[in-house]
């Protein structure tokens, strides 16, 4: 039976980057899901059983921390490796020794090793191995360690010829413009747009992921704003937002994160 691997990142262009490492240093292996956020990885785990996961660390919904956490609490043996571009978290990954932490961008030589390593423990039946405490302490103190480098808090930006100082929290969502970045946020009884130059790409990974969902490739939404999400129509879905007419597309990868409990 072919390997049988998950893998998951919230950007396009390593998720495919690492599809492609696959297909080429490991042929013989199937891809059996390839996910946009924590929740679509953890629904797809509980789908497909796969024998490892690649997983990003952070990602909208559930972080890769939390994910892999969940997948050690169903004893199936399941290979987690991280790939993820925030380098404090490898000393205490290798420590473990239970599995492997790829720095993107990844180079093939690495992935080459990380292919040979995987081999070797699936040959000596690592599904049958069960998930060690080190390996679960290992997953709470990365989560807590996540938790702990604090998101950012506030945003400079353009409000005709002022500048701004935005607390985040007041933000219902970001969208992507032509040079700029619009921000709707709430001022007293009002919604006012503002303007700055980071693109929705960094401001993903300085904003909290439990809070700020990407929910379009140029939408990022602030999720304590979010009154309901509707589906319109098949692969169609909507958010209303509280206090506000404002409405927000959904794309087809992230409505997994709107689902009931």
């Amino acid at each position: 039976m072919p390997v049988r691997i998950l893998i998951a990142d919230d950007e396009e262009a390593p998720r495919e980057g690492l599809r492609a490492a696959i297909e080429t240093h490991w042929p013989e292996a199937t891809i059996v899901a390839a996910c946009l956020h924590g929740i679509d990885a953890w629904d797809s785990y509980l789908e497909c059983l796969p024998d490892i996961c690649f997983l990003d660390v952070k990602m909208p919904g559930l972080t890769g921390f939390e994910v892999a956490k969940k997948i050690a609490a169903t004893q199936q043996g399941c290979i987690v490796i991280f790939c993820t571009a925030y380098g404090e978290f490898a000393l205490e990954a290798f420590e473990t020794g239970a599995l492997d932490y790829l720095l993107k961008p990844i180079e093939n030589s690495r992935f080459i090793k990380t292919v040979e390593r995987l081999k070797d423990r699936l040959t000596r039946q690592t599904r049958t191995v069960s998930i060690t405490d080190p390996f679960s302490a290992y997953l709470d103190a990365a989560i807590a360690k996540l938790q702990v480098k604090k998101p950012r808090q506030h945003i400079q930006a353009s409000v005709g010829k002022e500048i701004r100082l935005i607390n985040v929290n007041d933000i219902l969502f970001f969208e992507s413009d032509t040079r700029y970045t619009r921000l709707i946020y709430r001022l007293g009884d009002e919604h006012v747009e503002a303007l700055i130059r980071t693109p929705l790409k960094e401001l993903l990974v300085e904003l909290d992921p439990t809070i700020f969902w990407q929910v379009h490739r140029s939408t990022i939404v602030n999720s304590q704003f979010v009154q309901s999400a509707v589906r319109v129509d098949e692969g169609i879905m909507h958010l209303t937002l509280r206090s506000s007419r404002q409405t927000l597309s959904v794309s087809r990868q992230f409505q997994g994160l709107f689902r009931a409990q």
